[in-house]
Formats: C-alpha cells, sequence, structure tokens
C-alpha cells in the first residue's frame, strides 16, 4: 500500500480555526458559557475539515468582495421569490436552461453550484460534467449574463483566469 505525503500547513489549520470559531460565536450570541461546548465543536470541525477538505489558496480580497455581492442578491431573491409567491400579476414561468461550466472541477465549482441556488429566481437542478442546468423561475429573462458574472467572481476568488479555463 502507497502512503502519500500529506503535510497539514499550520495557517490551513489556523484559519478554519479561526473562521469555525466565529460561526460558533455567531450562532451563540456570543454566550461566554457557551465555549465549554464550543472549544471541543470547533476542535473537531476543524480535525474533520483538514482531514476532508484539502488546502485552499483563495484570493481573500475577492473574497470580501464577494461578501456584499452575496448577501445583496441573497436579499433580493428572497424578496423577488416572496413577491411572486404572493403576487398573482408578477409572472412565474419556469425553465431548465444549460449553462456551460467553465470553472475547474472541485471546490470552485461545489461554491458556484451552491451560490446559483441562492441568487433570485434560480436553483441548481443538475450537475452533468460541464454543463449545469439551472431552473429558474422566469424563463423569459436572459440568465447567461448573470450567470457569467458569477462565475467570473468565484473564479477570481479562486485566483483562477480566463486564459485557464476552457473556450465556450
Amino acid at each position: 500500500m502507497k502512503q502519500t505525503d500529506q503535510r497539514i500547513d499550520a495557517s490551513t489549520v489556523v484559519t478554519r480555526a479561526l473562521l469555525f470559531s466565529v460561526m460558533w460565536w455567531v450562532l451563540t450570541d456570543g454566550t461566554a458559557g457557551s465555549w465549554w461546548i464550543g472549544l471541543p465543536a470547533v476542535a473537531g470541525a476543524v480535525m474533520v475539515s483538514v482531514a476532508l477538505v484539502p488546502s485552499v489558496d483563495l484570493v481573500w480580497r475577492e473574497v470580501m468582495r464577494f461578501i456584499p455581492f452575496f448577501l445583496w442578491h441573497s436579499l433580493k431573491g428572497g424578496v423577488d421569490v416572496a413577491l411572486r409567491a404572493f403576487h398573482p400579476r408578477i409572472p412565474i414561468t419556469p425553465k431548465l436552461i444549460e449553462y456551460p461550466l467553465r470553472l475547474p472541477h472541485g471546490l470552485p465549482q461545489i461554491m458556484l453550484v451552491n451560490t446559483i441556488s441562492l441568487l433570485p429566481g434560480t436553483l441548481s437542478a443538475d450537475l452533468d460534467g460541464r454543463v449545469l442546468k439551472v431552473h429558474v423561475l422566469d424563463g423569459s429573462g436572459d440568465f447567461m449574463p448573470e450567470l457569467e458574472a458569477l462565475e467570473q467572481r468565484v473564479r477570481r476568488m479562486w485566483g483562477h483566469t480566463t486564459e485557464d479555463l476552457p473556450r465556450r
């Protein structure tokens, strides 16, 4: 049996420990008494994430730019869906569209697919190789520019350039 050399980067462990600690702090409203169970939970989450998810090299400047974009579009999506559900004059013409992905396989694609589901009127339905099927609430709209813009943002977060990716 061949053994692979898998080193654990200290910055990865520290970054994930900080991330999971902040998540715990937010989930518990900063309650100091929750840390007696929070510290073992954070330590366990760090160990599991290091074992299951490889180190990633994100462009943190782009991640910080993505957060407000994501929050705004998530809010906008929630309002849009609520208005369509409660207002009979706003059209619901569902359609399944195919979007050819240019992101590499793995975490960048997973992030894109999951993010699409949280944007206005869209839901990732199926990923087949390099083609993503997206369910849209209003099939009369042109979703391709929005999907391309989102893919470009995700690509920049993961440090990929247009030259790295296959042509459409």
